[in-house]
């Protein structure tokens, strides 16, 4: 199959300073090299966002005290296609967060790992290790396609074990062509940079972030929705033969901006398994393509989709790949609990572990290291932010509950509303956050299952999300409940969603100041009780009941 050749948007002066920043890049290295050099201690505005091309984040601690010098530091995000670890791989991550991070890892929404606290001047040395491990942060960040999500597959089934290879083909297919990574970080061979070429993703890169997920047709821990393209494959005879392609979902908006909006994916059609990579070039060869290029928060694919229509995006898309989508009906979606002990079909168990916000540290961080070690264990994260150990021999199962017993960690659920439960970085390190997310998402956590329990409603507890700021990276808007930070201590609320993530949430209150949600719940939850039919879910009663009447109902603490 032959490799399209990505178009290069002419120059204009509508074009964002971060295009021409690309353009002038020399593919991605900028002047990244000469700085690591110096001995001042961060990057450059210029450099910080090329970084981010390279999975590197530069940030500053907004806790300290005005006045009080914000030393940066770097966040690495690696590229883990599928969140699949080997053991060796895992416990590589631990000892590099120990030797060049602040100690902890932190488990994305998109399956990977986040170091945090990395230095400038260890930053080489940080990814060499990871490079020892064969591992990456190339392109976990910036205008490029991210890190490939799949379904997870802690009980080792056939069908889904299928999807590994497919996420690692396109996790591969659209790796940055540029040598800039290998030559800053590794200290590799210099190419001349004149005879460098990026054919699918274009010299300028993409207009904005591009996220993919893979997944089986049915299941949905991967919230397909809310990617810029899924594919969920079907099977014959047990083997993947098409995939239904979803396109143009995606998270990001800006407070009472009604240009930028969230979106799920449409459905384009179905497709036979040989055409994965022609479709993917040619949805990711139209975001390249015409994607706003001018206002990045108007860059991202569902925002050519909305102005456009789908129906000249299917077109579009058809017409590059070669081919012509057939109209099949999806099957009911579901999201199988990948928690607690799960028998494999070798004859081993795996254990997913519930992390609140992902974040691996002190005793839980030593305790999986350790777990790892001794039984050699794969390791799979989730969409969910949490962890599974693969391949636990039946003998040691009971040793492995009673090793964590005996250090008080409590790695289970303790309710359905934990099950499901997400909420970004955000403060101190985020440099978008308005106000607190993971820091605060135990004790709203506690607050929301108290009062769920005060109405009788635990059993119905729903998803729920909570972000520091309108981009949604903990995908607040295809929860049922979620709450999103609008200004420093007060959230919008968002409520509306259902549990398979196939129908937006929307906005019924704004700016809930923190020591209001108390009642707000009590509210919210007296109202649902009394007016929801049996058994009906958070998210499906207020979709019912309709935004405008629970505007009125909740105006009361505007």
């Amino acid at each position: 199959m032959s490799t399209p050749q990505a178009e290069t948007p002419a120059q204009s002066p509508a074009h964002s300073p971060v295009e021409a920043l690309k353009h002038a890049s020399r593919h991605l290295r900028g002047t990244l090299a000469e700085e690591l050099d110096s001995p001042v201690e961060g990057f450059s505005k210029d450099s910080e966002t090329l970084l981010k091309f390279h999975g590197l984040y530069q940030q500053k601690n907004r806790d300290k005290a005005e006045g009080t010098p914000k030393h940066p530091v770097l966040m690495a995000r690696g590229r883990i296609p599928g969140g699949r670890l080997e053991a060796a791989q895992y416990l590589a991550w631990d000892h590099i967060a120990n030797t060049f991070g602040d100690g902890s890892l932190r488990i994305t929404t998109r399956q990977s790992l986040e170091l945090h606290g990395v230095v400038k001047g260890e930053a080489k040395a940080t990814l060499k290790a990871l490079r020892a491990a064969l591992q990456t942060t190339q392109g976990a960040c910036g205008d490029v396609v991210r890190n490939v999500t799949q379904t997870p597959n802690p009980c080792g089934r056939a069908d889904l074990a299928q999807l590994d290879d497919v996420a690692r083909q396109l996790s591969e297919r659209f790796r940055a062509y540029s040598n800039a990574y290998a030559e800053v970080w590794l200290d590799g061979e210099k190419v001349d940079e004149a005879t460098e070429k990026e054919p699918l993703l274009g010299d300028a890169y993409l207009p904005r972030k591009f996220k993919i997920s893979v997944t089986l047709a049915g299941e949905n821990a991967v919230d397909v929705y809310t990617n810029d393209l899924a594919f969920a494959a079907t099977l014959k005879a047990g083997r993947i033969d098409g995939y239904f392609v979803l396109a143009g979902g995606g998270m990001g908006m800006t407070h009472n901006d009604p240009t930028t909006f969230p979106r799920l994916a449409d459905l384009l059609g179905w497709v036979p398994a040989e055409a994965l990579l022609p479709v993917a070039d040619a949805v990711v060869g139209v975001h390249r393509d015409h994607g706003n290029r001018g206002d990045r928060r108007r860059a991202r694919l569902k925002y050519v989709i909305h102005q456009r229509g789908l129906d000249w995006f299917r077109a579009e898309v058809e017409t590059r790949a070669g081919l012509v989508f057939l109209d099949r009906d999806l099957p009911p979606w579901r999201t199988t609990s990948t928690l607690g002990w799960l028998p494999r079909v070798d004859g081993t168990w795996a254990l997913g572990l519930h992390t609140l916000s992902g974040r691996l540290a002190g005793p839980l961080k030593a305790a999986l290291r350790e777990l790892v070690d001794r039984h050699w264990l794969a390791v799979q994260f989730t969409p969910d932010q949490d962890a599974i150990l693969v391949g636990i021999p039946e003998a040691a199962k009971a040793e492995v509950d009673a090793y964590f017993k005996a250090r008080g960690l409590d790695i289970h659920s303790p309710a359905p509303l934990f099950d499901r439960a997400l909420a970004c970085v955000a403060l101190p390190l985020c440099g978008l956050a308005i106000t607190e997310a993971e820091r605060v998402l135990p004790e709203l956590l506690a607050l929301i299952q108290s009062r769920l329990e005060a109405h009788g409603l635990a059993d119905r507890a729903p998803v729920f999300r909570v972000a520091g700021c309108a981009n949604g990276c903990s995908r607040p808007y295809a929860a049922e409940f979620a709450l999103v930070g609008q200004t420093p201590g007060k959230y919008a609320v968002y409520l509306g969603g259902n549990v398979e993530g196939t129908r937006l949430a929307q906005e019924v209150v704004q700016k809930v100041p923190t020591e209001a949600l108390e009642p707000f719940l009590d509210q919210l939850f007296s109202l649902w009780k009394a007016a929801s039919e049996p058994d009906e879910r958070l998210g499906d009663f207020a979709a019912r009941l309709g935004l405008d009447t629970l505007k009125q109902q909740l105006e009361v603490i505007q």
